[in-house]
C-alpha cells in the first residue's frame, strides 16, 4: 500500500494524508480520522524515509558512489548539495573504487551517521548484499542502479538514450559504427551496449557491431583510438558509452593525423562540461547528471514524491540528442556530403 492508495480510499490529496499522518494542525479532524480510518484499513505503513528523516537525528544524508574521480561524480554530487543546503543537510560521501569488499565497509561505516543514504553501485541486484551493509531501517534511495523490488531507483534511460545515437549515426550516413564500451558490471555500460545492438539491428540488417572494450576512463578511450590507427579499415563512426572515453579517442585519433569527422567521427554520452570545448565540439547525449542527484535526494527527503515511484521500479530521466561537430554527415552511398 502506498500513501495514493490511502488518499484514494479517504478521498483526499496525498498531501492531506502526509499532513494528517504527520500531525500536522492544518487538517479538519473529521477527515484526519477519515485518514486514519483509511490507513488502518488498508494497513498502510509510512514512508520508512519520512518517519527517520523528520527526526533530523543527524541533519546528514550519506552518499556512496563507486568513484570521486571524473566530472560525472562532480555533476552528480553538485544536484545533490544544492537541495542538501536547501534542507539544511549535511552531506557525508564516500566510495569504493569498484571494490565490492570496500563498498561493504563504506556502508557499513554510515550506519548511525546518517539519517538517510543514496547509493550508486553495481552490486545491488544481490539482496544480501544490501540486507549485510545496509540497515534494514535506514531510508536508502539507488541512483543508476536496479535493485530488489523494495526499493526506490532513480536512473537514466540509456538503452533509449544509445538507440536515438545510433538512429542518428545511421540517419548521418554511416554504416561502419564501432561502439566503445563501459566495464562489464557497470548498469549504464550495460544499457548502452544493448541500446546500441538494438539501435543497429532496427536500423539496418546489413550493419554489424563493431564493439572495442572500455572502462569509462581516459586510458581506455585513448587506447582505443590508437587500436583503431592500426586498422587497415576503420569505422565511419566511434560512439562511446561516456564523453569522457570519447574525447580521449578524439584526442588519439587527432594525433594520429584522423580528421574527425572528416574519417571518423567521434560521439559520447552524457554531455560532461567540457565536451563543448573539445575540437571539435563533441555530439553527444545530453544527461541532466545534477537533475540526476537533485531527485534522487529529493525522493530520499519528500514523503510524497518517494511515494510517487513504486519500489522496485527505476524512474528515468530522458537524455538528449545534442549535435555537435564531431559527427559528420555521409550519403547513402557511403560518399561524403559536400560541406
Amino acid at each position: 500500500m502506498t500513501i495514493k492508495d490511502v488518499a484514494k480510499a479517504a478521498s483526499v490529496s496525498v498531501a492531506t494524508v502526509s499532513r494528517a499522518l504527520n500531525g500536522h494542525q492544518n487538517v479538519a479532524e473529521a477527515v484526519r480520522a477519515r485518514v486514519l480510518e483509511a490507513a488502518a484499513a488498508l494497513r498502510y505503513s509510512p514512508h520508512h524515509a519520512a518517519r527517520s528523516l523528520s527526526s533530523r537525528r543527524t541533519q546528514t544524508v550519506g552518499v556512496v558512489l563507486p568513484d570521486l574521480h571524473g566530472e560525472f561524480f562532480s555533476e552528480l554530487m553538485r544536484g545533490i548539495d544544492q537541495v542538501a543546503r536547501t534542507q539544511g543537510l549535511h552531506v557525508l560521501v564516500s566510495s569504493y573504487h569498484g571494490n565490492p569488499v570496500e563498498q561493504g565497509a563504506a556502508l557499513r561505516a554510515m550506519r548511525g551517521r546518517v539519517d538517510g543514504l543514496l547509493l550508486l553501485s553495481p552490486y545491488v541486484h544481490d539482496a544480501d548484499f544490501l540486507a549485510q551493509n545496509v540497515d534494514a531501517s535506514l531510508p536508502l534511495v539507488l541512483m543508476n542502479s536496479a535493485g530488489p523490488v523494495d526499493r526506490v531507483s532513480i536512473g537514466i534511460d540509456n538503452y533509449g538514450g544509445a538507440r536515438d545515437m545510433v538512429r542518428h549515426l545511421v540517419e548521418a550516413g554511416h554504416r561502419r559504427i564501432a561502439f566503445l564500451g563501459g566495464p562489464e558490471d557497470n548498469d549504464d555500460a550495460r544499457e548502452r551496449l544493448r541500446g546500441y545492438r538494438d539501435g543497429l539491428a532496427a536500423a539496418d540488417a546489413g550493419l554489424e557491431p563493431w564493439e572495442l572494450p572500455g572502462r569509462f576512463d581516459e586510458d581506455s578511450g585513448h587506447q582505443a583510438g590508437q587500436a583503431l590507427l592500426a586498422l587497415d579499415t576503420r569505422p565511419d563512426a566511434v560512439f562511446a558509452a561516456n564523453d569522457t572515453m570519447a574525447i580521449a579517442c578524439l584526442y588519439a585519433l587527432g594525433r594520429g593525423g584522423v580528421r574527425t569527422p572528416d574519417e571518423i567521427a567521434v560521439v559520447g554520452f552524457d554531455d560532461i562540461p567540457l565536451a563543448r570545448y573539445v575540437h571539435p565540439a563533441l555530439t553527444t547525449m545530453r544527461v541532466d547528471i545534477a537533475e540526476l542527484g537533485a531527485r534522487a535526494l529529493r525522493a530520499l527527503l519528500d514523503p510524497e514524491a518517494g511515494q510517487q515511484i513504486t519500489p522496485g521500479s527505476t524512474r528515468g530521466l530522458q537524455p538528449a540528442l545534442v549535435v555537435r561537430d564531431s559527427c559528420g554527415a555521409r550519403r547513402a552511398d557511403g560518399a561524403r556530403a559536400p560541406r
